[in-house]
């Protein structure tokens, strides 16, 4: 069983920081993309940043600049770090990973998801 559980999502003033990860945990073999969505009440999810095993990254063009992505391969851990945050960044963030476990299944895994407001 693998599980990602999200966390450091709050509320936020506009201007203001925030970082959230997202830990990975089971049985886990090896673990390929990682990357944060966000959806707002009535729309869909959307690709916020995405990073690759080896560190290449890929951001949404409303996040460019002001979102930054990593990951520490070896806590199976991925940050976003949030600056200069807005009103329309308010959201349920998810973290997501392309993972092979020990019984060979690859597979894409979600997190629970966390709230993100950010507002005066």
């Amino acid at each position: 069983q693998v599980q990602l559980v999200e966390s450091g999502g709050g509320l936020v003033q506009p201007g203001g920081s925030l970082r959230v990860s997202c830990v990975a945990s089971g049985r886990i073999f090896s673990i390929y993309g990682m990357g944060w969505y966000r959806q707002a009440p009535g729309q869909q999810r959307e690709l916020v940043a995405q990073i690759t095993s080896g560190g290449s990254t890929v951001y949404a063009d409303s996040v460019k600049g002001r979102f930054t992505i990593s990951r520490d391969n070896a806590k199976n851990t991925v940050y976003l770090q949030m600056n200069n945050l807005k009103p329309e960044d308010t959201a349920v963030y998810y973290c997501n990973a392309d993972i092979l476990n020990y019984s060979s299944r690859r597979a894409y895994y979600w997190g629970q998801g966390t709230q993100v407001t950010v507002s005066p």
